[in-house]
């Protein structure tokens, strides 16, 4: 077995409409992560175990932050990062095999950057395998004077809070100058923060980017997330509670349950109590709405520590709190970072409060989001984000197995919040509620992340249960593909899996749904292996809601550029290329480019091989995966929708060890 050289030690929104609020990074566009393929396929249907989340206490996640914080000027220098670049860590996993996430966000001179986010994934020897970023664009010579004032800023801010009905719109802190580096290259920008109320009574943070050179609006988001107890939706439970009799669940980080009492900010009053039983399954009595909450909350801090390994929304043992009772007949619920808390309101008529199980769970994993990739709540990563928290609340009633509120694939079930009995979304065919779509299309960016969230939860259902007619539960779905073709699920166990691990290592805030289904590949193929079952099901589920296409059968079509050339590639030497020249195709490459390697060699372990585009952009295909496999006869789909088409592309192939040799047989480019 080879050893690998050490780098540095590592240490052992709301439910109807919202948006997502970074703690420093934004993006839009297009995210661009690492494709690696994975080690040599383990028996079909057996997961890797060593590619599981490890299951950190709060104590040694701190010591890999740490770690990490300690050698960030070393891992900063190692990214080739410039003199003005500093990381800043924000989140750490690991795998039981002791692979390390590290999640960092960057500053430039001292200034925040908003969409400078990057993952790098670290052996536990310390050498480094892979890096996801938000942005490839470079971050240098930006220009740091500003030629408009803040006050500017913050009277755009106030005029498009008001614009969209907020109440009470005032800025809730001074403009603050950041590096925005959403699009092209990064400029000098304001970010400003308008408080106050949205125009459906939810608490607004909207942020609004500013251009501090023209004036011009850049970007804009709403920070708000609108996603033994009787409890009005899951029966008799056993709650968490503390000895004094309150709704502290001393197990879980100390979550708490207020009561806001028809009130719109503070945490209310602590439920509290002269015995430890709480409600009697009645809206009419304030201490339901509360059980329920609280239970939601425990079942969903549960699922995450077993399923996943992770103590809590942060994964530092914290628990966040709920607040029940929010406003007057209130239609809805929703998550803030900057409370660290969920809110409930009552809904209609103040009878049908929002707090069943997938509704506390879906809100709840809007901070699991936030905290990991950071999903920014607009455009199609607002979407991912959106299906995200819908996709874990289906995970956590299956995972709860309660009597009165079984798992199922539909989404605010219980609630009623349309008033006729129906379900708020339907994961198997979302265009059921009317408004959202089954599949992607170019555009869907641009609509409510409710509704373009459609896809990623069609994805997430097929894959667990395949298409056409199933009954699970009671429940009876029928699910279609946009092809016309069938998928076979792998169950739900193991889509949750690979969901997880792609939010938390390979998405960045502005990871769109080609990154995700290169995200979710990649798992697969880490968990159950390139070529596996599981790894195809991935694929064929993301064609069936047309993002990409279906593995295996169909070679891509297209307009095809190769080069058969032999290129010997040098035992432990310097990288080689092959290149091809493409020319005729109009403008940008496409977001689902098909790249084809054939490369001979033994020990692929010992191989970096990484996509050239014209303009130096890499993209990684394979990174010292493999191990003793023989061989790199691989398709990979690249997103390329950002790099012009016509030019030199190369494929660099490096071998990083000794005592193994082979070449580069031939290279293909498809242009569908």
């Amino acid at each position: 077995m080879r050893s690998t050289p050490s780098r540095r030690a590592t240490a052992t929104g709301a439910l109807v409409a919202a948006a997502a609020m970074l703690a420093v990074g934004v993006q839009a566009g297009s995210a661009s992560a690492d494709i690696a393929a994975a080690p040599a396929a383990p028996a079909a249907g057996k997961v890797n175990p060593g590619k599981l989340p490890a299951d950190l206490t709060p104590a040694e996640r701190g010591a890999l932050i740490k770690a990490a914080d300690a050698a960030k000027a070393e891992t900063a220098k190692e990214l080739g990062l410039g003199a003005q670049e500093k990381l800043v860590v924000r989140d750490v996993v690991q795998d039981r095999d002791g692979t390390t996430h590290t999640r960092y966000e960057r500053t430039y001179a001292g200034l925040p950057v908003l969409g400078g986010d990057l993952v790098v994934a670290e052996t536990k020897a310390g050498a480094t395998t892979g890096v996801s970023r938000s942005s490839r664009a470079e971050l240098k010579n930006v220009d740091l004077t500003a030629d408009v004032a803040p006050a500017a800023a913050e009277k755009q801010a106030l005029g498009l809070a008001a614009a969209d009905g907020s109440k009470k719109a005032a800025a809730d802190r001074a403009p603050r100058k950041v590096v925005w580096m959403a699009k092209g290259a990064p400029v000098l920008a304001y970010e400003t923060v308008v408080g106050g109320l949205q125009h459906d009574g939810t608490p607004n943070e909207l942020h609004v980017v500013t251009d501090a050179k023209t004036g011009e609006k850049l970007y804009e988001w709403q920070a708000v997330e609108t996603g033994v107890g009787n409890t009005q939706y899951s029966g008799q439970v056993t709650l968490g509670t503390a000895p004094s009799y309150t709704l502290t669940d001393t197990g879980r980080g100390n979550h708490k349950t207020y009561n806001l009492n028809g009130g719109t900010s503070g945490t209310g009053t602590l439920f509290s109590n002269t015995t430890d039983t709480w409600g009697n399954g009645l809206p009419s009595n304030k201490e339901t709405a509360g059980a329920d909450a609280h239970y939601g909350a425990a079942l969903t801090w549960d699922y995450y520590k077993t399923v996943h390994g992770r103590s809590g929304i942060r994964g530092d043992g914290v628990g966040a709190y709920s607040r029940v009772h929010y406003g007057n007949a209130y239609v809805n619920a929703f998550w803030q970072d900057s409370c660290f808390c969920m809110t409930y309101g009552d809904g209609t008529a103040n009878s049908k409060p929002l707090t069943s199980i997938d509704v506390a769970a879906h809100e709840m994993t809007h901070g699991v989001t936030s905290n990991t990739a950071g999903l920014v709540y607009s455009g199609e990563s607002g979407g991912l984000n959106e299906a995200t928290s819908d996709i874990f609340a289906a995970a956590v009633e299956f995972y709860a197995n309660n009597a009165n509120d079984k798992g199922d694939y539909l989404v605010g079930e219980k609630i009623d919040i349309r008033g006729n009995g129906t379900p708020l979304r339907y994961m198997d065919k979302p265009s059921k509620d009317g408004s959202s779509k089954d599949a992607w299309y170019s555009g869907i960016g641009s609509i409510d992340v409710h509704y373009s969230s459609g896809p990623a939860n069609h994805f997430f259902y097929l894959l667990s249960e395949g298409s056409g007619v199933k009954t699970v539960n009671g429940v009876t779905y029928d699910s279609p593909t946009s092809d016309g073709l069938p998928v076979t699920g792998i169950g739900i166990d193991k889509a949750r899996l690979i969901w997880f691990k792609a939010l938390t290592t390979k998405w960045g805030s502005s990871t769109n749904y080609a990154g995700a289904r290169t995200g979710t590949v990649a798992v697969a193929e880490e968990l159950y292996g390139a070529g596996s079952p599981e790894a195809l099901a991935v694929q064929h589920a993301w064609a069936a809601v047309n993002v990409g296409t279906r593995p295996g059968t169909t070679p891509p079509t297209g307009k095809v550029f190769e080069n058969t050339a032999d290129v010997s590639v040098p035992d432990n030497g310097a990288a080689v290329t092959s290149s091809v020249t493409v020319s005729g195709v109009t403008g940008n490459a496409p977001s689902n480019l098909s790249v084809g390697v054939d490369i001979v060699h033994t020990w692929i372990g010992d191989l970096i091989v990484d996509l050239i585009a014209p303009d130096g952009s890499v993209y990684n295909l394979h990174n010292r995966t493999g191990s003793s496999a023989d061989n790199i006869q691989q398709t990979y789909t690249v997103n390329a929708s950002s790099e012009v088409a016509n030019g030199v592309w190369k494929l660099r192939v490096q071998d990083k060890a000794s005592a193994d040799t082979g070449y580069i047989n031939s290279f293909k480019l498809t242009f569908p």
